[in-house]
């Protein structure tokens, strides 16, 4: 039995996200070194939603850099993403390839796509696991693992560099920004996560690609992939090791120092609840523009 549920926040929380380009001083240190340890490019919504708490997020990052340095974590990514990959290829994804090239995507234009996929599909399990990991402390203690970790050495990032352009809504046209607003809807939730944004870069793609996706979500298949990547990250978070000494009582504490423990709380939850379906769908994408 999973001890910590797959619990979707009611209402959803307000969520204030700190971007990059307003991230300062020790706040934009932290994101710098985040960045680096998860070799990713861009800071995840999650993450600038914790930094809104800086006593919370400034002694999460202190004692979750050793950690999310370590084989163990690294090794626990690559799982994640497998089994999601793996399950989402059972939803039978409509393949675009093929479309794209009629409607004149050039063979670089895709592989642009599908670097960008690759991106986040690399870089949303590490995201997954810090929120599991927050919650994990605030809701249930302490992590059992040992308290030393090897550290995982070289790059586990993939060799493409895409530093995601993002089509925000206030850029965006009237259909992109119909999209968006299906999303929010169909997702149930405040915003558009950054990996939208980026696939909406590319908007004749990105509306079939909705489109494709929109009837899936929520679907018993769906959510069935959603659930089993939830309860396996709750699994391994449990088990993964301490490096760097993290404390259910001090990120409480921690927590307490910038606002309500209830408001932190439902904010973990939130995001701990849909990366998984994140995950799920970014797969689903992955598998639409395969070339068979």
């Amino acid at each position: 039995m999973i001890a910590l549920p797959r619990q979707r926040p009611k209402p959803i929380p307000a969520v204030h996200p700190l971007p990059e380009y307003l991230a300062t001083g020790q706040r934009a240190t932290w994101y710098a070194e985040m960045k680096h340890a998860l070799q990713v490019p861009w800071m995840g919504v999650v993450t600038m939603a914790f930094a809104h708490y800086p006593t919370f997020f400034g002694e999460l990052w202190r004692g979750l850099k050793p950690l999310s340095e370590s084989a163990a974590f690294v090794d626990t990514c690559r799982v994640l993403r497998t089994e999601v990959e793996q399950r989402a290829a059972g939803l039978a994804p409509q393949k675009l390839s093929a479309t794209l090239v009629r409607h004149g995507y050039a063979p670089r234009e895709l592989d642009a796509l599908r670097d960008v996929n690759t991106v986040f599909s690399h870089g949303n399990p590490p995201y997954l696991l810090i929120a599991t990991l927050a919650r994990h402390l605030l809701e249930l203690g302490d992590l059992a693992g040992k308290a030393s970790a090897e550290p995982f050495k070289g790059r586990h990032a993939p060799d493409v560099s895409v530093p995601p352009v993002l089509m925000e809504a206030h850029h965006a046209d009237a259909p992109t920004q119909a999209i968006y607003a299906d999303i929010k809807a169909t997702l149930n939730l405040p915003f558009v996560n950054t990996d939208y944004r980026a696939f909406a870069r590319w908007p004749s793609y990105f509306a079939l690609a909705w489109n494709d996706l929109r009837d899936i979500v929520g679907t018993p298949a769906h959510e069935a992939i959603c659930q089993a990547c939830h309860d396996q990250a709750a699994e391994r978070v449990a088990a993964l090791p301490n490096p760097g000494g993290l404390s259910a009582t001090a990120l409480r504490q921690a927590a307490e120092t910038d606002a309500p423990i209830d408001e932190v709380m439902e904010v973990c939850r939130l995001f701990q609840w849909l990366l998984p379906g994140l995950m799920t769908n970014v797969a689903y994408f992955r598998h639409q523009l395969e070339s068979r």
